[in-house]
């Protein structure tokens, strides 16, 4: 059985998450780790697009923003 969270549009989303978290954040050390949890949780939470996903992570991760 396929995962659906790995589809090729769910991928897709999860790059784009990806791209959105670490262009507000940026690539430090201490933030890799919850910005690649929240993406996968934001696609394993079945979200269509990033939108919300900057709150979703401030609001779940405590992210200083």
């Amino acid at each position: 059985m396929e995962d659906w969270r790995y589809s090729p549009e769910r991928m897709e989303l999860r790059g784009d998450a990806l791209m959105v978290l670490m262009a507000k954040y940026g690539t430090n050390d201490r933030l890799n780790g919850p910005i690649y949890e929240c993406a996968h949780d934001w696609v394993s939470a079945g979200k269509k697009s990033t939108d919300g996903l900057i709150e979703y992570y401030e609001k779940q991760y405590n992210a200083e923003s």
